[in-house]
């Protein structure tokens, strides 16, 4: 049965920009109360204003501030019914020349974020017996990608995470559901290179996907969908076998086809301190 989302409060991390936005402004179009989050306000209020939804400061890398955002979303609308984990942030290059701090970075808001959002939702949606989280991860969460080896790292620590997470709801009325996407068009992906017979998406194609899990919850969410049968049967096969696909997709050549000067405003922008306004 799909469930009607007309007046369903759900909470977004990194809502305002790419991903978090489109999946924001679906909500609103399905009928939900839509609070977005992020550590630039201004720019959160600004997309907010645009789409009907609210905008609230947020850091998903700080447990407290992720406490605060759900205290405040529920005081100034109801009960969050939902709740998307989105907020993250890619950093490209070799792994042994990533900065410690670069390496905190990339942990703290992909695999801490989705932790820390998760904590904050459990205990108030197990007392009342419903609620789902929506954790945002990537096909990198279940296939590392060399050049994104940290980004890698934390999208498969959210996934296992969430399995075992919502193993420990089961008959709780809570649902969990990961969302797999292949990459997508957004400022995260700026100047990466493209592998070979891999369209990219739309911020739009990955928001239709969460409103649709919302509405009927499932556990895995792949999207495209075909990637489902194409990634299991990768596990399938010998190592060597993974390996020779991944060069036919020019997986290992992502080193070498990044833009980094294309990536430049981007990776400034996310790494700088939050009081020079950077947006999760």
């Amino acid at each position: 049965m799909s469930k009607n989302l007309d007046g369903t409060v759900v909470a977004i991390t990194g809502g305002s920009r790419g991903i978090g936005l489109a999946t924001a402004e679906a909500f609103v179009a399905a009928g939900a109360t839509v609070a977005i989050g992020a550590r630039n306000l201004d720019h959160a209020r600004a997309a907010a204003i645009r789409i009907g939804a609210t905008a609230h400061p947020l850091d998903v890398t700080d447990p407290a501030s992720v406490r605060e955002f759900w205290k405040v979303v529920e005081a100034e609308h109801a009960e969050i019914d939902i709740l998307v984990n989105n907020a993250g942030e890619m950093l490209v290059g070799r792994f042994e020349h990533e900065g410690e701090e670069a390496t905190r970075h990339q942990l703290g808001v992909n695999l801490l974020g989705s932790l820390n959002g998760m904590k904050a939702a459990i205990g108030p949606m197990r007392a009342r017996g419903r609620g789902h989280i929506i954790n945002m991860v990537s096909a990198v969460g279940l296939v590392g990608l060399p050049g994104c080896a940290t980004y890698s790292a934390a999208k498969h620590g959210v996934v296992g995470l969430s399995e075992a997470v919502r193993a420990e709801l089961h008959g709780s009325g809570v649902d969990l559901s990961i969302i797999l996407p292949i990459p997508a068009r957004t400022e995260l992906t700026t100047g990466v290179g493209k592998g070979r017979f891999v369209p990219l998406l739309t911020p739009d194609d990955i928001a239709r996907s969460v409103v649709g899990v919302a509405r009927r919850p499932r556990y895995h969410v792949f999207v495209p969908g075909w990637t489902n049968p194409v990634t299991r049967s990768l596990f399938l096969l010998p190592q060597s076998w993974r390996d020779a696909i991944g060069r036919l997709l020019k997986a290992d050549q992502l080193l070498r086809t990044t833009d980094a000067d294309a990536r430049r405003d981007y990776e400034e922008r996310v790494t700088a301190p939050i009081t020079n306004g950077v947006d999760l």
